[in-house]
């Protein structure tokens, strides 16, 4: 396991004596959204992120929050947690620095196996008239007994009680409507809305929430809640910045784990790409590029909206959005190579017979690695990266002071 890494304490935004204004100050706060994306073990990347920006910026908060998939995870660990922003960001580091692939899904080969030759025997001998169920090639019971133990989302209502936070969202995909489902609690007022393929549902957040949201499709078993079965909410999030908006946020800061593809490792010139690299392209495009679009989309219309006529009313429900979209800028597959030993056993068989074992898969292996050894380097790329884009950081802050005043 990689050592500890004690971070040094670097300059806050403000260039006053630290004194001079207490913490928790920031005009617009009430306004300002942190929207935390999918991807897997990548997700260890938004601790290294949210670590460096709670260190440089004393006293931020963001009370609305909004995750899919592991951004949900950390979403929902930090929307209960009873301290500030710091502090919740200390705990969760610390839980991942724990955190195996053992904790989070469970493969048995022979169990799988079993599965899947009763699926093939049903279907070739049609003696029954549905496919036999495969439930998913992993358990993920563990991530659920993981996350019991460490996170009380009853602590949600109570931030939401004494002011610390206004709402927060955790989005799903219904597989019964083929919908973008989000989840919201928050004050009295939060909003609900209704869109085409996506819809909001104002309920207490509970653990069945947070394991929908993070339930890949196929390989991980859907969940049940109320009538409806639910997977991972990065497959039909098309708008991953649309729930922050629409309880209210004026400003996003939003942490996507996308990296530099032209960095990334290439499958080999002629050779038929495995199932695994496929499966790790099929990931890259379900949990990492809609953030990116719909970025592009935001910007888009904040320039439209500036061009109008001084006075010119905005069209109905449309207003400017400050964005800060931060994400590597190092590739973090290839921070995965040479880690495979560190899978459980029966996920090395299944990636390697899924040709894993190429260096163009680690794509998906970085989707998989769970494992303090290969995180810790993930926390310590988010950290790095605050100060590597720091003046971006610091002018969008300085923004929305200044817009504040």
């Amino acid at each position: 396991m990689s050592p500890v890494r004690h971070f040094p304490t670097q300059r806050p935004l403000t260039r006053t004596e630290p004194g001079e204004r207490p913490p928790g100050t920031w005009r617009y706060s009430s306004h300002l959204a942190l929207v935390l994306s999918g991807g897997g073990a990548r997700g260890a990347y938004h601790v290294g992120v949210l670590a460096g920006l709670a260190e440089r910026l004393p006293g931020l908060e963001f009370p609305i929050l909004a995750g899919t998939s592991v951004g949900a995870i950390n979403t929902a660990y930090l929307a209960a947690h009873p301290g500030p922003l710091a502090a919740a960001v200390a705990g969760l580091r610390a839980e991942w620095s724990r955190l195996t692939s053992d904790d989070v899904y469970r493969v048995r080969p022979t169990r799988l196996a079993s599965s899947l030759l009763r699926w093939a025997w049903h279907g070739a001998t049609r003696r029954r008239r549905d496919p036999a169920a495969v439930r998913g090639l992993a358990d993920t019971e563990p991530l659920r007994e993981f996350l019991e133990r460490c996170v009380d989302l009853r602590g949600i209502a109570v931030n939401v009680a004494y002011g610390r936070l206004r709402s927060v969202a955790l989005s799903a995909t219904s597989y019964t409507t083929g919908r973008s489902v989000t989840f919201v609690q928050g004050t009295g007022d939060t909003p609900t809305w209704e869109r085409a393929q996506r819809i909001a549902v104002r309920t207490p957040l509970a653990l069945d929430h947070v394991m929908a949201s993070a339930a890949l499709p196929i390989l991980f078993p859907a969940v049940r809640i109320g009538d409806e079965f639910y997977g991972d909410g990065s497959v039909r999030q098309m708008a991953p910045l649309a729930p922050a908006l629409h309880l209210g946020a004026r400003a996003v800061v939003a942490i996507g784990l996308a990296t530099p593809r032209a960095a990334g490792p290439h499958a080999r010139a002629g050779a038929y790409p495995s199932a695994a690299e496929a499966m790790g392209l099929l990931f890259h495009a379900i949990f990492l590029d809609a953030l990116e679009a719909d970025a592009e989309r935001l910007e888009r219309l904040n320039r439209l909206l500036a061009v109008l006529p001084p006075g010119a009313a905005a069209p109905e429900g449309l207003r400017p959005v400050e964005l800060l979209l931060l994400h590597p800028t190092r590739d973090l597959a290839s921070l995965v190579a040479g880690q495979t030993r560190l899978l459980p056993p029966g996920v090395r068989l299944m990636i390697r017979a899924l040709g894993g074992h190429r260096d163009a898969a680690s794509e998906l292996l970085s989707f998989l690695l769970f494992h303090p050894a290969h995180t810790s380097r993930l926390v310590e790329a988010g950290y790095e990266d605050v100060g590597a884009q720091w003046p971006l950081i610091e002018r969008f802050f300085e923004k929305l002071e200044r817009a504040g005043g």
